[in-house]
């Protein structure tokens, strides 16, 4: 079985755990999760299952969407309420105005220091593993990429925000950050995952939804092809020589116009060949991920135009 679920994390449970749920209900050993989300943030979780997982790396960088509230005139060591408080300041003097500007300085390509707090790892143990044993810790900025950042609600102390960003950013840093530019510190109320890439928040499934599924048995036309999260990618048919080169792992010259890096190719009955890295250097494009085995999806009468959207034979679904 290969695909996507559009997992709806509920707070307090972590992104292993989810994965683990996953794998105990549907009896699958390949299962993974693309991109890890705090136990106590929620929203979309995306779960690779079968081969998807090999694309994980792929859907990690696309972009994705958070809706956070934040409380300003406080501030903990780990940057959200679960924390310990280390200052409470007046907020008073804080307006719309000033939220506004001062949210400019986060858009764009910025440097963020993550939460001591943090599974990002220091020679091998994770960040909060250090920290809970009074062990101090260095930890050097490092690039993020906020594409938007949209105020959508006001009443003091708290703020509502849209984070619209990249890989490795970390909300409540930015959280702390922006109380600190405001002078009054600020911490993570509430955080949820809107989106991931093409997988939105409003069809995500929750967990009584996706164990009712595996209960009553319809759980597979649930996923998502595992294509789907490449869709923004340009797409080449090939046949012939060329697909068994592909297939050979031998990179190969075609015509694209796309300036990307990566491209997906098909074979001519519609099955995910492989994906193609453009190797700048010889200028050919060279295998990077190759799906031999697989077929292309026969998603009719199915009852699951989710699925089948965008990857439907032709002939229409039930729906």
């Amino acid at each position: 079985m290969d695909g996507i679920l559009n997992i709806n994390k509920p707070t307090g449970k972590t992104s292993y755990a989810v994965v683990a749920m996953v794998k105990r209900l549907t009896g699958e050993k390949r299962v993974g999760h693309a991109g890890t989300l705090d136990p106590n943030a929620s929203g979309v979780l995306p779960i690779c299952i079968g081969q998807a997982t090999r694309l994980v790396e792929y859907l990690m960088l696309t972009t994705k969407t958070y809706l956070a509230e934040i409380e300003l005139g406080i501030s903990t060591d780990t940057y959200d309420k679960e924390g310990t408080v280390t200052a409470t300041r007046d907020c008073s003097a804080v307006t719309e105005a000033k939220i506004l500007e001062a949210l400019q300085a986060f858009i764009g390509e910025i440097q963020q220091t993550p939460p001591i707090y943090s599974a990002l790892k220091h020679q091998g143990k994770p960040l909060y593993e250090l920290a809970r044993a009074g062990v101090s810790v260095e930890i050097k900025s490092r690039p993020a990429s906020i594409k938007s950042i949209v105020l959508k609600d006001w009443h003091a102390p708290v703020l509502t925000i849209e984070v619209v960003c990249g890989k490795g950013t970390y909300i409540r840093s930015i959280a702390n950050d922006l109380g600190e530019a405001l002078g009054c510190g600020g911490t993570l109320r509430n955080l949820i995952r809107t989106r991931v890439g093409v997988f939105d928040y409003k069809n995500a499934l929750t967990l009584e939804q996706f164990e009712e599924s595996v209960r009553t048995g319809y759980w597979e036309s649930l996923l998502y092809p595992l294509d789907s999260m490449l869709e923004n990618w340009q797409a080449v048919v090939v046949g012939g020589e060329m697909a068994k080169n592909i297939r050979n792992g031998i990179a190969v010259a075609f015509n694209s116009s796309a300036n990307q890096d990566h491209l997906r190719a098909y074979t001519g009955d519609g099955a995910l060949l492989g994906v193609m890295r453009f190797d700048k250097d010889k200028q050919l494009w060279q295998p990077e991920k190759v799906f031999a085995s697989l077929t292309p999806p026969d998603l009719c009468g199915t009852n699951n135009s989710r699925a089948c959207e965008g990857n439907c034979c032709g002939k229409g679904c039930n729906t």
